[in-house]
């Protein structure tokens, strides 16, 4: 029995982020009634307004009742005790969920859902996967962590059997999911502060799969991968560059300064030949999960060669915010070592004079663990700013501060005022030093796009 089963009137907590949209989406266009509440007005807010849907600004303990079930969103998980809907909704008795219980219930209204897990490279690889199931007229539902342009949105219902998911591996998010296709494209030491050690993190991966019905597609480059992921019940299809893998990219050149062209090889047969519209050869492992996917799925590879190279990325990877007086503002999620380093790699990559990196790290805990391969990765860039370490759910207790990174990076610059998240001294440094033919590109998964805005609207003033 299903945690939906003889529920109608659905009421989400923290209805406007972008994680909480495509399932209010998808279940209001299946006829469930949906109401919600969040602390601030945004963009999501008014289209699920457009939608029809009542939202409280802010939270109202009156606005649970009549609900048969609320959701609340990971962030608001803490605060059970303390959030006033939440709180009356316990006293009313009306049960309380967060986000990922509903998100699997999701999983399973469709025949065939294709489930993207992976420490780098999700958004983009769902993103790519729901491009080419669009253009060939599956008619997929999706929830992707970022903005897809070709649907204006994070996500859709759809009428076809496919919905395709992003799979994040935090608090075991993934692991109420039911794949018909569990994807895997790599495992990387990241949200240690949560799993503790790098084994439990592998074996979350292992549990994930192990929850597929239909099949597995997993990196047979990345051996942290395919060091667990073996064996399983349902048959395990592999993509890769270096390894004999199921689906192999050979031949890669560059045709141009920014993007690759290489040929797909299906267990040595040719289907086609690809040029990405996204940089970074990173993005080829991308493309060839995307591929083994949509071909499992039944995609004639020509369909999948016109969806992948009608990509042209999502929200926050690598997104041009504009070119100022032969300056180009781009911003970009990266948030882990590797990460930054596939994404400065792509941008030194692309024939700009210089490239200058404005990163905002995130959580003190991941900032400490991994310090010494932020400095390397960082390092790649021409120039590097660093913007104050944004805590999100931590608390400064191990004495972790942004002038310990900047100390291992030549050169590096950083500004008193940046503390608050006002970024003047970034944007003004960025408005002095940056020249024609530069790239200037913001890093990090809080906020620091922000200042990527505030320089595209100054610069030149």
């Amino acid at each position: 029995m299903g945690i939906l089963d003889g529920k109608k009137n659905i009421h989400f907590v923290g209805i406007g982020g972008s994680g909480m949209y495509p399932i209010v989406q998808i279940m209001a266009s299946r006829g469930y009634n949906i109401s919600g509440s969040d602390v601030l007005e945004g963009d999501i807010i008014n289209y699920e307004r457009k939608m029809g849907i009542k939202v409280n600004i802010p939270h109202d303990a009156r606005a649970v009742e009549g609900a048969d079930l609320v959701v609340y969103s990971a962030a608001l998980a803490k605060f059970m005790d303390t959030n006033p809907e939440l709180v009356h909704a316990k006293e009313l008795g009306i049960p309380c969920v967060e986000r990922s219980i509903v998100l699997g219930e999701v999983s399973r209204m469709f025949e065939k859902s294709i489930c993207v897990s992976g420490t780098h490279g999700k958004t983009t690889t769902t993103s790519m996967i729901t491009q080419v199931l669009v253009e060939a007229g599956k008619d997929p539902a999706c929830v992707i962590g970022g903005k897809l342009p070709l649907i204006d949105g994070y996500g859709k219902d759809g009428s076809g059997e496919n919905v395709v998911i992003e799979a994040c591996e935090f608090s075991y998010t993934f692991l109420e999911l039911t794949p018909y296709l569990a994807v895997v494209l790599n495992i990387d030491n990241d949200h240690l502060e949560f799993f503790k050690t790098f084994e439990n993190l592998q074996n979350s991966f292992k549990k994930f799969t192990a929850l597929a019905t239909g099949g597995i597609i997993i990196n047979g480059d990345d051996e942290k991968t395919t060091a667990v992921i073996h064996d399983m019940q349902v048959p395990i299809t592999t993509f890769g560059i270096d390894t004999d893998a199921d689906y192999r990219a050979v031949n890669i050149r560059k045709e141009t300064k920014s993007f690759y062209t290489f040929d797909v090889v299906c267990k040595g047969e040719k289907l086609c030949e690809v040029t990405l519209s996204v940089p970074g050869r990173h993005n080829i492992y991308n493309a060839l999960a995307a591929f083994a996917a949509c071909h499992i799925a039944g995609v004639e590879p020509g369909a999948i060669r016109a969806g992948i190279e009608h990509f042209k990325g999502s929200g926050r990877r690598f997104e041009i915010y504009g070119v100022k007086d032969g300056v180009t503002f781009v911003d970009d999620y990266a948030h882990h070592p590797a990460e930054i380093a596939a994404t400065l790699s792509a941008a030194k990559d692309m024939g700009f004079n210089r490239v200058f990196a404005v990163h905002q790290p995130f959580t003190y805990s991941r900032t400490k663990m991994l310090m010494d391969d932020f400095a390397k990765a960082l390092s790649i860039a021409d120039r590097v700013v660093l913007a104050e370490i944004m805590g999100s759910r931590e608390v400064n207790t191990i004495g972790v501060y942004r002038k310990d990174l900047a100390r291992k990076i030549e050169g590096c610059v950083w500004f008193d005022d940046s503390s608050k998240n006002n970024f003047d001294g970034i944007v003004e440094y960025i408005k002095e030093n940056a020249k024609d033919g530069d790239l200037v590109i913001t890093l990090g998964c809080g906020d620091i796009y922000k200042a990527n805005k505030r320089m595209v609207r100054e610069f030149g003033e």
